[in-house]
């Protein structure tokens, strides 16, 4: 184990969580319609679709994927088309402008599950995550890594990614009572409907 390459590791790992991608949007989508537990439920989607694909790449299953064309289009244009749905669902949102008064009454299980599936999907159906793996990973796993490295390495990514995650549900849910406001909350959908939108058609044109 390189701790010098892993702390380089490390370092490009929190650089590229920080940029803005369908995971924080489809994040502060579930936490605006279901609070911090609808939202923390996302979040957990998300992280375990990290670990699937971090997991599968660091074993070499990835390449699979990246490699068999039909395969890689099939989850590629599966996911753009659910960022789409998701996008739709906001804008649609947007549009009527129609809230509970307390949004967070909706955690029951079924909102849970809503969140989770929707954070899950959103991640595992996104084909370029792997394909990072596959041309990130190696460069710092050497040619004979352990199986002790490529375990570190492959939960490193997603408990980044989860622990920023989890700031902006923990922020999004503090503001909730500013957020939930009609207009401002019509004004997150759109926005939040709009980036979606941005994503899904970027996966599915690159």
């Amino acid at each position: 184990m390189n701790w010098a390459s892993y702390g380089a590791f490390l370092a490009l790992a929190a650089l590229l969580t920080l940029l803005p991608g369908p995971d924080t949007a489809v994040a502060i989508k579930n936490t605006l319609q279901g609070g911090r537990r609808r939202g923390g439920w996302c979040l957990f989607g998300i992280s375990t679709a990290n670990v699937v694909q971090s997991t599968a790449a660091a074993a070499g299953l990835g390449v699979l994927i990246v490699t068999i064309e039909p395969l890689f289009l099939t989850v590629k244009y599966v996911g753009a088309a659910y960022l789409l749905f998701l996008a739709f669902q906001a804008l649609r949102s947007a549009r009527r402008g129609e809230y509970d008064d307390d949004t967070a009454v909706r955690s029951g299980s079924s909102s849970a599950i809503a969140g989770w599936r929707q954070g899950f999907v959103s991640n595992i159906c996104n084909p370029k995550v792997i394909a990072f793996y596959l041309a990130v990973l190696p460069q710092f796993l050497g040619s004979d890594p352990s199986l002790a490295a490529i375990a570190i390495y492959a939960v490193s990514f997603p408990i980044i990614g989860t622990a920023y995650l989890g700031v902006v549900i923990f922020g999004v849910d503090r503001a909730r009572e500013m957020f939930t406001r009609r207009r401002i909350r019509r004004t997150m959908d759109a926005v939040t409907g709009a980036a979606l939108v941005a994503f899904g058609l970027r996966l599915a044109t690159e």
